[in-house]
């Protein structure tokens, strides 16, 4: 028997998932997939586990790390969060979350590290700062992180869907430690939309389609392009091992990466993704 346009049951209409709920939804994933759990350090001695951690990373004398408990202590209780991940044999990962000015509706993350292993627990920590972000009323995270480090700007750009608003010129000035050596310290700016987070996930640079920059790395190679559509700019493979085994080399990529990176910031230009090939993508914004 047919049954009536009128009495025919309507499918059920679905549900929205909030960008809080999904982004928890996709925390609680990653960190499963990477074996860890992600918490909050508010007491003390959790907070000196994480401050021992970072220095660690950092490779600092353990008198001198990057936060010390007491500034980590007080970031907690100010309303920051201080996230760290278990995996069993200790931490694994942690960071520093801080509220920026309250029209900005933007959170800022002081550091964030993975150990040596990483196996996705540096994602998973990222998205376990979003979550915790959204749920306190933010839409976008604030960092900065140093333009030659490409593994770096892969994460950021190609895997998290950040994007890189400005470049600043020896940010912090110097820091002694092995990360840094002696290195001046420039950082670009990344943005990280919360709600909406669109990863660029781009292939190796076609040399064949862009008009190539004469200048050459200090690796004999091209490094700066562009198209009809904005810039690329190509950074070492591995700066941090190149700072250890050659101090002048480091410093001629960060010259170099300087020189083609900021003019492009100044005109506008924003960087909305990374290669897997190691360049940055740069475009207007008319076309980001």
């Amino acid at each position: 028997m047919r049954i009536p346009a009128s009495v025919q049951r309507a499918a059920p209409a679905t549900v929205p998932v909030s960008p809080q709920a999904s982004a928890t939804e996709t925390a609680t994933r990653a960190a499963t997939r990477a074996g860890v759990r992600i918490h909050l350090a508010e007491d003390l001695p959790t907070l000196e586990t994480v401050s021992r951690f970072l220095a660690g990373v950092w490779q600092t004398p353990a008198s001198r790390p990057p936060f010390t408990p007491d500034v980590l202590r007080a970031f907690a209780h100010t309303g920051g969060a201080v996230h760290y991940a278990s995996d069993g044999h200790g931490v694994a990962a942690a960071s520093v979350l801080l509220f920026c000015s309250p029209a900005s509706r933007a959170v800022y993350s002081m550091i964030a590290a993975a150990g040596t292993s990483d196996r996705g627990v540096g994602f998973a920590l990222k998205q376990a700062q979003r979550a915790w972000a959204l749920e306190r009323g933010a839409a976008r995270m604030i960092w900065t992180f140093d333009p030659l480090v490409s593994r770096n700007a892969r994460f950021n750009l190609a895997k998290l869907g950040a994007t890189a608003t400005e470049y600043t010129v020896d940010f912090y000035g110097p820091i002694d430690d092995v990360i840094n050596g002696h290195d001046e310290t420039d950082r670009l700016t990344a943005v990280w939309p919360l709600s909406d987070p669109r990863p660029a996930h781009l292939a190796g640079l076609d040399l064949g389609s862009v008009e190539l920059d004469p200048r050459l790395a200090p690796d004999g190679e091209p490094f700066s392009a562009r198209d009809e559509s904005g810039h690329w700019c190509r950074v070492p493979h591995d700066i941090v091992t190149t700072r250890r085994q050659d101090r002048r080399l480091a410093a001629e990529w960060r010259t170099a990466v300087r020189e083609v990176l900021l003019p492009v910031f100044e005109a506008g230009f924003t960087a909305t993704g990374f290669s897997t090939s190691g360049w940055y993508r740069l475009t207007g914004k008319e076309q980001a």
